[in-house]
């Protein structure tokens, strides 16, 4: 026990010994923290009414963050699995770095499903044997399951491996091992999961198509690994820590696959709703070229697919690719339009005919904003100090003081 709190103690200690960088980049975020502050004060005070969601879209920002951070925690996933399966050394002296990520990314997504809910305070309902846990009956139900034994084995597992590395103990392959193995399996099964909670509603045709978990996937794998390229790009410049290049280039190789198989389906789906299409097309055709004057989407819908064709024909390029300058870049556009993609392309408009033929626009409020940036923001300050207190592990100048 007394390792343990010297652990704890040692890790926190440096995390937040920075220099003038590290503490502009926290004030900054924390500007966005204190809108969101009031953001939730008004929603919980207020009620729902405060924010853009109606009566016929009843899912908008809150869900469409959710449902992309998802994607990302998974894609966490692209760098466990080469290391550990592959025994790619590049990605595996990096694969802490990739848990850490992924227990931000749970930490935003229940963050985004909190505001969502209206009435937090109720949540005690979602606790099996407590509250009404409709399992298995319900898809909301498995979704809670899989996001909090994903964070609970990213959590162990990642800070089991640093803790024995703060104690210069080696690790205890028959624990270790299959905590790593599961978190593979568990990773793609996150996203699954949250593809079934939305694919299983037949009264959304747009959502309703058995391709949606592959989807979900592709585009995970696509935009988890453009996040942490831009992350490790960011840890090279700014610490003594250095990603090696064969990590980034097997992530950015991972990218081009995915998505290429992403824009694929994509465009299968778009052929198959529009060239004969029927009613279950008009969210589709609302989305790409909008609805008798109704085109607040359409702009959203062609800068993602622009972005998104972009960025896979520019990656395509080895030399570009390859070009550890040009790619956080190419990456980031590439991150921003798997969002748009995944919630603007998405969520909102499978709500928009709604089953009974109306047309509604849904706007985003400023509380809806204020709040999804919060949650934005809270996420990378966990991901700011875990990276940097793991950071200091990895480089030694975080161990224990043997006497």
């Amino acid at each position: 026990m007394k390792k343990l709190a010297s652990f704890v103690v040692d890790y926190w200690a440096y995390v937040f010994k920075g220099g003038p960088k590290f503490y502009a980049w926290l004030g900054f975020l924390g500007l966005f923290v204190l809108a969101w502050l009031y953001g939730n004060v008004m929603q919980w005070t207020q009620g729902m009414i405060v924010t853009g969601l109606t009566d016929q879209v009843s899912w908008g920002l809150y869900l469409a963050n959710f449902v992309f951070l998802v994607g990302v925690a998974a894609g966490a996933v692209t760098v466990v699995f080469p290391a550990y399966v592959y025994k790619h050394k590049g990605l595996h002296d990096v694969t802490v770095l990739g848990e850490m990520l992924a227990i931000s990314a749970v930490i935003m997504c229940i963050l985004f499903v909190l505001n969502h809910m209206g009435r937090p305070d109720r949540l005690w309902h979602m606790i099996p044997f407590i509250g009404i846990y409709n399992f298995p009956g319900s898809m909301l139900a498995w979704d809670v399951i899989v996001l909090v034994g994903y964070l609970i084995l990213n959590a162990v597992g990642g800070f089991y491996y640093l803790y024995k590395k703060y104690m210069h103990e080696p690790l205890n392959n028959a624990f270790y091992l299959p905590i790593v193995f599961i978190a593979i399996v568990w990773a793609p099964s996150i996203h699954t999961v949250t593809a079934f909670l939305i694919g299983t509603m037949p009264a959304r045709p747009m959502w309703h198509v058995g391709m949606m978990p592959i989807r979900f996937i592709t585009t995970a794998f696509a935009a988890g690994p453009a996040l942490i390229i831009i992350v490790f790009t960011i840890v090279r410049n700014n610490t003594k820590f250095q990603v090696s290049d064969e990590a980034i280039d097997m992530l950015a190789q991972i990218i081009v696959w995915c998505l290429g198989i992403a824009l694929f389906l994509t465009m299968s789906e778009i052929v198959t709703e529009l060239y004969h299409p029927t009613e279950h097309s008009l969210g589709l055709e609302y989305l790409m070229f909008g609805h008798n004057g109704l085109n607040a989407l359409v702009p959203w819908f062609w800068f993602s697919t622009v972005t998104m064709i972009g960025s896979f024909i520019l990656l395509l390029i080895p030399g570009i690719r390859k070009d550890k300058k040009k790619l956080p870049y190419i990456c980031a556009v590439l991150f921003l339009g798997i969002w748009v993609e995944k919630g603007m392309g998405l969520m909102i408009p499978g709500s928009i005919p709604t089953p009974i033929g109306e047309y509604a626009q849904y706007f985003p409020t400023t509380i809806e904003i204020f709040n999804s940036l919060g949650n934005w923001a809270i996420g990378f300050i966990i991901l700011t100090l875990l990276l940097k207190g793991a950071i200091g592990i990895l480089l030694g100048e975080v161990k224990y003081a043997t006497e």
